[in-house]
């Protein structure tokens, strides 16, 4: 058995060395931080704790299968409950559509909004689980080094079925003629990192997630998710050192002979890097080591970066709900402002999470635990004037739209953002979510899990296959740890 260097330890260097290391290899993560996580660390202030990145749990089946390889379940870790209502839309015109659990209620819901559209919602559910289905059961879990993985007649076959070449948003605005529905369908891929109408038809599987799957929340908040494995990892043997930083490879004909962390240097056959791939390829590695040059990289169409506001306040705001999404104002603007004319956003769309309103340990009593997302264009300087001035513009619209005025109750607050996002985790143009699950950027057409020039550097996360998100990651990691076993 190999031993195995992991730089990063998100959700899929985790994932990968516990996989290694059920198959035996010896393995090491290395994590530049001081907790283990990646974007899903937590953090405590003033009797808060926040988590500082994922706040959203879809689809339980990817986390409980995960744990299922190493004879564990997600109930021997933390306790999920299901969110009901799943969330609330705020739109501009004081409409709050509150997003229940229940599937009959849902329905029910949609006809309010547009008589005769539950039929068009079976039909178009239907096919968003064959999606969800074939998509994690035949295309997640191949590493798409090449085409030739997808020439198959039963893969050829459900890809046709797939709707690879339509958008999501045609595929939407096909059924349903209500803009309140429309945009609650189209909301589910924005967790992708790109515009619907940029999106393939392929991810309506997010809408089933939604809809059908639904919203969970672990108690502890999402940081328990990466203790658990961590807990798995070191029950394995895993080694895991935090506050560790690689800043290089020592390279001999092609092959890493160490990896160097902190001035120590760390004999090894194998390296997955799960931290930011463009970090790596361009920081770690010289130039006659990468696989992709600058140009590429500039080429390539990042998922948004977010501007985040860890407040902790000191009533409770009966008004919010866990998840609050505020459309409230014009959509096509602001993904113009992320995606077409990258710029600081003039009205954004943002995104309210209250997890105190579910969890009451994570805030001290009477006291609530908010955490606003803006999203940005990756690629933008940050600002702290534009971050203060987004910020009062975002608490005026709740204090405009839900009647929540907290400017005097906030006894906490931390904003993070693009430097944040390049300093924590070496993001790539400070992108929070990775790479934008565009046509031309899925499966093969991703950069690949292997280097084209050291053949024992590897890849995992989200700006590989499968993508981004935190499944996705958790799917990563485990694909790449089962290509280099199966590979010796």
């Amino acid at each position: 058995m190999s031993k195995v260097g992991i730089v990063g330890a998100g959700f899929a260097g985790l994932s990968a060395a516990c996989v290694l290391a059920k198959h035996g290899h010896q393995v090491s993560i290395f994590e530049k931080n001081s907790s283990l996580g990646g974007r899903a660390r937590a953090f405590q202030a003033e009797g808060f704790t926040f988590d500082m990145g994922p706040s959203w749990y879809w689809m339980p089946d990817v986390f409980e299968r995960f744990f299922n390889l190493f004879d564990r379940t997600t109930s021997d870790f933390y306790k999920l409950s299901r969110l009901d209502p799943s969330y609330q839309v705020i739109f501009s015109d004081g409409d709050i559509m509150r997003v229940p659990a229940d599937y009959k209620e849902f329905e029910e819901m949609f006809e309010l909004y547009e008589p005769g559209s539950s039929v068009k919602l079976r039909r178009f559910l239907e096919s968003a689980k064959y999606k969800y289905d074939v998509g994690l059961g035949e295309y997640v879990h191949k590493p798409s080094l090449s085409i030739m993985e997808f020439i198959d007649p039963k893969i050829l076959t459900s890809f046709m079925k797939m709707s690879m070449f339509s958008s999501i948003s045609k595929e939407v605005r096909s059924l349903f003629k209500n803009p309140k529905l429309i945009e609650l369908l189209e909301f589910p891929v924005l967790f992708l990192g790109a515009k619907p109408s940029d999106t393939p038809a392929l991810y309506s599987l997010m809408n089933y997630a939604d809809i059908k799957l639904g919203t969970w929340y672990p108690d502890g908040g999402m940081s328990m998710i990466p203790k658990a494995i961590g807990s798995i990892a070191k029950s394995l043997g895993v080694e895991l050192h935090t506050n560790s930083l690689v800043s290089k490879f020592t390279i001999d004909n092609r092959v890493i002979s160490h990896l160097n962390s902190n001035d120590t240097k760390y004999e090894v056959d194998q390296v997955i890097s799960a931290a930011d791939y463009h970090h790596t390829e361009m920081d770690i590695l010289n130039s006659a080591h990468r696989s992709y040059s600058d140009k590429y990289w500039d080429s390539r169409v990042m998922a948004p970066s977010s501007l985040l506001f860890y407040l902790g306040c000191s009533k409770k705001y009966d008004q919010l709900l866990h998840h609050n999404l505020f459309f409230d104002t014009d959509f096509g603007k602001h993904a113009a402002e992320i995606y077409d004319q990258p710029q600081w956003p003039s009205d954004p769309l943002f995104y309210v999470c209250a997890p105190s309103r579910t969890d009451f340990n994570i805030a001290p009593s009477g006291c609530e635990n908010v955490f606003i997302l803006i999203p940005l264009a990756a690629g933008l300087k940050d600002d702290l004037e534009k971050r203060e001035l987004l910020f009062n513009m975002v608490l005026d619209r709740m204090e405009q739209r839900i009647n929540v005025d907290i400017k005097d109750d906030i006894i906490y607050k931390r904003s993070f953002s693009l430097d944040d996002f390049q300093s924590e985790y070496h993001s790539f143009k400070g992108n929070a979510y990775g790479l934008s699950n565009t046509l031309l950027q899925t499966a093969f057409l991703k950069p690949k899990m292997k280097s084209k020039k050291l053949k024992n550097l590897f890849y995992a996360g989200q700006l590989t296959t499968p993508g981004p998100g935190v499944p996705p990651s958790l799917i990563s990691g485990e694909v790449v740890a089962n290509y280099i076993h199966n590979s010796l």
